[in-house]
C-alpha cells in the first residue's frame, strides 16, 4: 500500500463532491479501515457496516461546517470517526444481546395476569431486590435513580459531579454489573 499525503486541493475536491477524488478517498481508506476492523469485529458484514457508516459520516462532515480543515489531519480524522462508529457498534450489539434494545413493533397482549404470571412476577421482584442489595452502593443508587425512580439526569449528574456523557457510561456499567449478578443468581437457582 502506498501512503498518500493529502493537500488543500484534495480536501477541496472532496468537499465539492468530485467523483474521482471521492472514489480515491474511499478506496484508499477502505483498505486501512478493513485492516483495523478485521481484528475487532467477528463478521464481514459487521466490518462492511461499520466501514460504510464511517464514510457516510466523514463525507457528510467534510461538507459541513465542522469538518476537518487541515488536509494533513485527514487520516487522523477518519481514524477518529472509525473509532467512534466502532464504539457505537459495540454498544448497539451489547443492547441487542442483553435485550435492552427498544423494539418498534407493537404487540397486543392480554394484560390480566394469570396465576403463574403473578408468581413469576413476585419471584422476579424478589430476585431484583436481592441483586440490588448485593450490588455496590454506587451502582445500586445509579440504577434506582436513573431507571427505577426516573429522576432528572442533570440532577443525578450534579449529585455525582459528572457530565451527561460520563453518566451514560456509569449507567451502562451498572446495567452490566446487574446483568452479571442476575445471570449468576438464575444459574444458582437452576434445579440441576
Amino acid at each position: 500500500m502506498q501512503f498518500v499525503a493529502f493537500d488543500v486541493s484534495y480536501l477541496e475536491k472532496l468537499k465539492s463532491g468530485d467523483a474521482a477524488t471521492e472514489e480515491h478517498f474511499v478506496s484508499y481508506f477502505s483498505e486501512l479501515i478493513r485492516l483495523k476492523l478485521r481484528s475487532r469485529l467477528n463478521s464481514r458484514e459487521a466490518v462492511e457496516d461499520v466501514r460504510q457508516e464511517v464514510f457516510v459520516r466523514v463525507l457528510a462532515q467534510l461538507r459541513g461546517p465542522k469538518g476537518p480543515r487541515e488536509p494533513e489531519r485527514l487520516g487522523a480524522y477518519v481514524n477518529a470517526v472509525c473509532n467512534h462508529v466502532l464504539l457505537e457498534h459495540y454498544r448497539s450489539r451489547s443492547k441487542r444481546e442483553t435485550g435492552l434494545e427498544d423494539t418498534a413493533e407493537t404487540t397486543f397482549v392480554d394484560r390480566k395476569p394469570d396465576a403463574l404470571g403473578l408468581l413469576e412476577s413476585k419471584d422476579t421482584r424478589r430476585i431484583v431486590r436481592q441483586i440490588l442489595g448485593e450490588m455496590p452502593e454506587r451502582d445500586r443508587s445509579l440504577l434506582r435513580s436513573v431507571l427505577l425512580e426516573d429522576r432528572d439526569k442533570d440532577e443525578v449528574c450534579a449529585e455525582l459531579g459528572v457530565t451527561r456523557e460520563y453518566l451514560r457510561v456509569l449507567v451502562h456499567r451498572a446495567k452490566q454489573s446487574f446483568k452479571t449478578f442476575y445471570v449468576n443468581k438464575l444459574r444458582d437457582q437452576r434445579p440441576y
